[in-house]
């Protein structure tokens, strides 16, 4: 060999030994960053700055913010790493007038909370007493209300079953100025008929029809009373044909 090929171990162990230097700095540096991170870590964990610090909810008509937040679990002393979603849905489905909700975290502190709630269609009268109807066709014994909306019919003689949700169902099929024009709707069946219904207008007409199929004869409502005089109250009888009687 060349003796200008030749290095001493003379000249190797001073860059042996910085090699070995620059991996232990290197080494300790990752040491030292993971025992800040996890000292951070802990830090924030500990500290308001992990807290929720927001909670919105969308979609509420019928319950007050404040009610969808106490019945969700959620405040702002609760970790936001914490916050289950799916255990939050849960809890706010209890609610008998929400049809749909979603929960979300948007980051870093914010819990939203979106909801779609059941439609008031009816109130049904019991004991003097008024209480809300939902699209599903349950009865809201628990919220009471004296003064209803004018284009919602009062049911009397139903209960929570089949029979209101044909009732409802027959309602939601209806065209809007045809119902709108219903005040009571009273469930009183007969010995041809058990879903026979009497029909109170705003107009003072009475209207005999059977649950099966009022909402199609209901369609044509304004065209019979058109050919009636307005001056001559009566039953309009649907449940075969269609003919008039009037009062005595």
């Amino acid at each position: 060999m060349k003796q200008g090929n030749v290095v001493s171990l003379e000249d190797r162990i001073p860059k042996l030994k910085q090699q070995r230097r620059r991996k232990a700095n290197r080494r300790l540096i990752f040491l030292l960053f993971i025992f800040f991170f996890l000292i951070v870590c802990v830090v924030y964990f500990q500290s308001p700055l992990s807290h929720v610090k927001t909670i919105t909810v969308k979609g509420n008509k019928v319950y007050t913010q404040s009610e969808i937040i106490n019945i969700s679990g959620v405040s702002q002393k609760t970790n936001i790493w914490k916050v289950n979603e799916d255990e939050v849905e849960k809890s706010i489905r209890k609610l008998p007038e929400i049809k749909k909700v979603q929960v979300s975290i948007q980051w870093p502190n914010t819990v939203m909370v979106k909801l779609l709630e059941e439609k008031r269609v009816a109130y049904v009268a019991k004991e003097n007493v008024l209480y809300p109807v939902l699209e599903n066709g349950k009865i809201l014994k628990k919220h009471e209300k004296e003064n209803i909306p004018m284009n919602v019919p009062v049911l009397k003689g139903f209960s929570e079953g089949d029979i209101m949700k044909e009732l409802l169902s027959g309602l939601s099929q209806m065209p809007i100025e045809v119902k709108n024009a219903i005040s009571e709707i009273h469930y009183s069946p007969k010995e041809t008929d058990d879903y026979h219904i009497m029909l109170y207008m705003n107009d003072g007409f009475e209207v005999s029809a059977s649950l099966h199929n009022f909402s199609s004869k209901m369609a044509h409502y304004p065209s019979i009373v058109s050919q009636l005089n307005p001056d001559k109250k009566g039953i309009i009888d649907l449940e075969v044909g269609s003919y008039f009687k009037a009062f005595e």
